[in-house]
C-alpha cells in the first residue's frame, strides 16, 4: 500500500460544499425555496384576508400598549394588508421599511431561486458594516416617527 492510497482529497474551495450537485434532480434544488414562498404566500393571503385595521384580530404590539411609542415593525400588518391589495402609497404610509424589505425578499427568493435551479449556492456577503448600517437605519425610523415631527411616518 502506497501513500496516495490513503490520502484524503483536498477540501473543496469555499462556498461550493454548500452547491447542490448540477445532477440533482430540479425539485430537490427548488424544494426548499418553493416551501419558503409558499410560507410567505400563506401568511401574505391570511393577512390580505383578514383586515388589521379591524381591532380584535391580531395582538397590539407590546411595545406601543406599554409605552405608547411605535417600534419598527408597528403598522407591518396593515402595510402588508395594503400592498396585498395594491395600494402602495398605503402600504409605505404604514410602514415604509416594511415595503422594502417585501421587494427586498422578493428580490432576494429570486435570486436563490435562479441560482438553484442552475445548481449554484446563494451567497450573501453581508458583513458587520451591512448589518450596523440597517440597524442604525432602523434606530433612526424608530426615533423620527415617535419625534413630533414624524407624525406622517406613524402608522
Amino acid at each position: 500500500m502506497n501513500a496516495d492510497s490513503t490520502a484524503v482529497p483536498p477540501p473543496a474551495p469555499r462556498g461550493e460544499a454548500a452547491a447542490l450537485p448540477p445532477a440533482a434532480p430540479l425539485g430537490r434544488r427548488l424544494a426548499v425555496p418553493a416551501a419558503l414562498l409558499a410560507a410567505v404566500a400563506g401568511a401574505f393571503t391570511y393577512v390580505g384576508a383578514v383586515d388589521p385595521n379591524e381591532p380584535g384580530h391580531y395582538p397590539v404590539c407590546p411595545l406601543y400598549r406599554f409605552t405608547g411609542l411605535y417600534c419598527p415593525g408597528c403598522g407591518g400588518l396593515r402595510s402588508a394588508h395594503a400592498f396585498v391589495h395594491g395600494d402602495l402609497p398605503a402600504a409605505l404610509r404604514d410602514n415604509a421599511p416594511g415595503v422594502l424589505a417585501y421587494v427586498g425578499f422578493a428580490v432576494l427568493w429570486t435570486v436563490w431561486t435562479i441560482r438553484a435551479a442552475r445548481g449554484r449556492p446563494l451567497r450573501l456577503a453581508l458583513g458587520p458594516a451591512h448589518l450596523w448600517t440597517a440597524g442604525a437605519l432602523l434606530l433612526v425610523f424608530t426615533v423620527v416617527r415617535n419625534l413630533p415631527s414624524g407624525g406622517w411616518l406613524r402608522p
